[in-house]
């Protein structure tokens, strides 16, 4: 039922959005991170935050409503790390591209300007920035069914980029906030929600995974993610 539950509201996310004209391109909506309208508004915010303050390493979705995120990292000089696509090709690492920052926020300036990272090369990461469908104001938090997201927090534990005390961080629209989301072992929260209009802190109360749950992994899974043939236990 949880996962028909999630459904659910992401459907009514996305209609909602795309009812009001909240929505931004790409669209449609439905099967995306959402971009909204006022998402580079809530993206400056982040910069309000102490830990954006003291974070040297940034790790980052590559979905457009984050984009202007990814700019400010390049922007001021800080690390950014980006997942590509699906995982199919890894992680990017984006430094020194102050006067491009723009150009290289975008997917295809990031594989242009960036480069491919082997596991053992990631840096620690400091803070991380994620995209999402809907959220909780107690940090929970639903994306767009694929699970990449979580499995991108999952591969970081296990290569102990990330602990549990290393901030996660989303911006949204205010619509996008819901009174309930069913959280699963694999969920990852967030721990602070970012919108055009205000930061909420979310001292969540739900628990971030310990690493990837191996049982979760399918077959199809392991052969189109290089990184986790890489990690999969002999």
């Amino acid at each position: 039922m949880t996962k028909e539950e999630k459904q659910k509201i992401r459907e009514r996310i996305w209609k909602l959005m795309e009812e009001k004209n909240i929505a931004r391109f790409p669209l449609p909506l439905y099967g995306r991170i959402p971009n909204f309208v006022g998402s580079e508004e809530a993206a400056e915010r982040i910069r309000e935050l102490e830990e954006w303050e003291k974070a040297k390493v940034i790790k980052i979705n590559p979905d457009s409503p984050q984009r202007r995120i990814r700019e400010l990292v390049l922007k001021e000089n800080k690390t950014l790390i980006m997942a590509t696509p699906r995982l199919k090709e890894g992680f990017l690492i984006l430094k020194n591209l102050q006067k491009i920052a723009h150009e290289a926020s975008s997917i295809k300036g990031a594989f242009k300007h960036g480069k491919k990272i082997g596991i053992n090369e990631l840096p620690k990461v400091d803070l991380i920035v994620t995209g999402s469908v809907a959220v909780t104001e107690d940090g929970a938090r639903v994306g767009k069914s694929s699970g990449y997201g979580d499995l991108e927090y999952a591969i970081s534990k296990e290569l102990r980029i990330v602990d549990e005390n290393t901030p996660r961080v989303t911006n949204v629209h205010e619509i996008q906030i819901v009174s309930y989301i069913p959280m699963e072992k694999h969920d990852v929260p967030v721990d602070y929600i970012i919108t055009p209009k205000r930061i909420i802190r979310t001292n969540t109360k739900y628990h971030k995974p310990r690493g990837i749950y191996w049982e979760m992994i399918t077959e199809e899974m392991l052969n189109e993610i290089p990184i986790l043939k890489e990690l999969k236990p002999k």
